[in-house]
């Protein structure tokens, strides 16, 4: 069974111009399927961006999709370098056309399983992580993300209560030694800890 995760999906093509607006920006994305949230900047994404604080340094939006997240907190955050990242080949492709669409200079994005292909530490990460994998996919996620943080560093995380927010709070406790919920908003919690 075929899902947006996929390394390559093969979901026969329906591109899709998306409108999504934040404070007094106006970005289109192009989407596709076979990738996640394809019809709509979905909810929890729209929720942790408008969380997430002022940036500065190198980014990661790990698990980008076609791109809102990461393409979003780059126009934001004109000082801050966005690295994007995700499995699925098709997202990274749109989000690479989605970067040029909206005439982004700050962001990249590349193709990785997790952190595989990611190199170097971050200031932020940021992430949507693909809870229907599964813990046994997210939560290794989660344990490596420390690993790629500098000292002073951040990593937002959201995630649906009913989908398990409060024991993905308690893991990420485990692992950063702290976690709280800055914002939880239509049953979606938005986790920040820091290292």
């Amino acid at each position: 069974m075929e899902h947006y995760y996929s390394e390559n999906p093969m979901a026969k093509h329906s591109i899709i111009r998306i409108e999504y607006n934040i404070e007094n920006l106006s970005l289109t994305f192009e989407s596709d399927a076979g990738v996640f949230s394809k019809t709509k900047v979905d909810y929890g994404t729209d929720v942790l961006i408008k969380t997430i604080p002022a940036l500065r340094g190198r980014v990661l939006d790990l698990g980008c999709g076609y791109g809102p997240i990461g393409i979003t907190l780059a126009r934001l955050n004109p000082r801050a370098e966005i690295a994007m990242v995700d499995i699925n080949q098709r997202a990274v492709d749109l989000a690479n056309k989605n970067i040029l669409l909206n005439k982004i200079e700050n962001a990249t994005a590349f193709q990785s399983d997790g952190f595989e292909g990611v190199g170097g530490t971050f200031d932020t990460i940021v992430t949507n992580p693909p809870i229907r994998t599964g813990k046994k996919v997210v939560y290794p996620l989660f344990e490596e993300s420390i690993n790629y943080l500098n000292k002073g560093s951040h990593i937002y995380v959201v995630i649906q209560k009913k989908q398990g927010a409060q024991s993905a709070m308690n893991k990420l406790t485990e692992i950063y030694g702290n976690c709280e919920a800055i914002n939880k908003k239509g049953g979606y919690w938005i986790l920040r800890c820091f290292i």
